[in-house]
């Protein structure tokens, strides 16, 4: 590394990366550039002493493995850096004068950032946490950025985030309501990075819903709280007429809680969505068995569980929630884990919005009111002291598998050296 690396910036990067703040944050919108930043600014950190650690989090063990090493290793193998990934340690080894190691470690538990110390840190997609588990994570982190690399005089240890904004939380609270000293955020907006295809903006305005544009095209703070969690619901705009047919096929959305078990049942109609029926305060997953059979005879059912059923049964039992229902004969999808709660939410109101979603709610009406009143809580999170959360979790599970948002994604665009 004895020759500079010329990269090609946005204006956003550029002032990010010239930033002397202790704590900066880059706040953007999607295809803003966040990932790519992050990834040159721990490289150059790496580049000042071969005896530094740079710590790079993601908020999971899944981004860490797709996203954070392999954007990593893919740009130090473009600069000439030999290294190695250690997977079982997830530490990036360099062998190169004057260049560190790259620890790389997850935010999914905070007491689990122990013993080690890092020169400098980058924290990614840091408001996807809930505030009061950002605000610990970040603090174990600054805590562990304590390192004096060899060979340099003074160090200057610095924490960086990078963030999608997330409405009034933490990164919020942190960098725009009271910042403290050292701490600045620069803003991106979507917008920014002239290498996105030319229709991409556009189709993220098409993509999400108008109260969602400011945040993740923008890259602004938003208040993405206020009012009912499924705004995209009218009980009329969205109504259906639709009952099970004889012997037709039934996909069931099921939500695991003992004493109150809930599920939806939907059927298609030209690739459209119908929720025809509702299942509430079931007792256990046996009980819920027996319900299917007794009032589903005759027809073929596909489950899409809370994927947290694999764990324990409801009820004790040997097999788990999920094992119970594939042992009944039923067929199961459901992801390893269950999706984010904002991104489920989001599949459901597209699904309302792109007219592929309705709901009768002569047959379901306990469905149509929880989707109707259920409200943010004060984190920003879908309300669960009401008692409206179990039916539209149980409403949402098979639209986030099936119909899932996804955000678009950039193609890979060669830097020049």
């Amino acid at each position: 590394m004895r020759n500079p690396i010329l990269l090609t910036l946005t204006e956003p990067q550029e002032r990010f990366l010239m930033s002397t703040a202790k704590h900066p944050a880059f706040v953007a919108g999607f295809g803003a550039g966040k990932t790519e930043v992050m990834i040159w600014s721990a490289i150059s950190d790496a580049a000042h002493s071969s005896t530094a650690l740079i710590g790079m989090y993601a908020p999971t063990y899944d981004l860490v493995r797709l996203i954070t090493a392999p954007r990593l290793c893919a740009r130090l193998t473009k600069i000439g850096v030999p290294h190695k990934w250690n997977k079982s340690e997830n530490i990036v080894y360099t062998s190169w004068p004057r260049f560190g190691d790259f620890v790389l470690r997850t935010m999914d538990n905070p007491e689990r950032i122990i013993g080690y110390e890092t020169y400098r840190a980058h924290v990614d997609e840091l408001d996807t946490l809930k505030a009061v588990n950002a605000r610990k994570v970040w603090n174990q982190i600054v805590a562990r950025n304590r390192q004096k690399p060899e060979g340099i005089k003074r160090p200057f240890n610095r924490v960086s985030a990078y963030t999608t904004p997330e409405g009034f939380r933490f990164v919020y609270e942190r960098w725009a309501k009271e910042p403290t000293p050292g701490y600045e955020y620069f803003q991106a907006p979507t917008y920014s990075n002239p290498k996105l295809p030319d229709d991409y903006v556009d189709n993220l305005r098409a993509t999400y819903p108008a109260e969602l544009i400011d945040a993740y095209i923008e890259g602004m703070f938003t208040n993405l709280t206020s009012g009912s969690v499924y705004t995209s619901y009218n009980r009329e705009t969205q109504r259906s007429s639709e009952i099970i047919r004889d012997r037709e096929p039934i996909r069931l959305g099921m939500d695991f809680n003992v004493g109150n078990m809930a599920a939806c049942a939907f059927v298609l109609r030209e690739n459209v969505w119908h929720c025809v029926d509702e299942i509430k305060g079931g007792v256990d997953t046996p009980s819920m068995i027996d319900t299917l059979k007794s009032r589903y005879e005759g027809h073929t059912i596909t489950i899409y569980p809370d994927a947290t059923g694999k764990n324990a049964s409801s009820k004790g039992a040997s097999l788990s929630d999920i094992g119970l229902l594939r042992h009944a004969g039923y067929t199961i999808r459901a992801r390893p884990s269950n999706p984010r709660v904002k991104d489920r939410v989001l599949a459901v109101n597209m699904g309302f919005q792109s007219g592929r979603l309705f709901v009768n709610p002569d047959t379901c009406p306990e469905t149509a009111r929880c989707l109707e009143q259920q409200p943010y809580d004060k984190n920003g999170e879908p309300d669960k002291t009401t008692g409206l959360d179990h039916q539209n979790d149980a409403f949402g599970y098979p639209l986030a598998y099936e119909m899932p948002v996804v955000k678009p994604t950039m193609t890979s665009t060669a830097l020049p050296f």
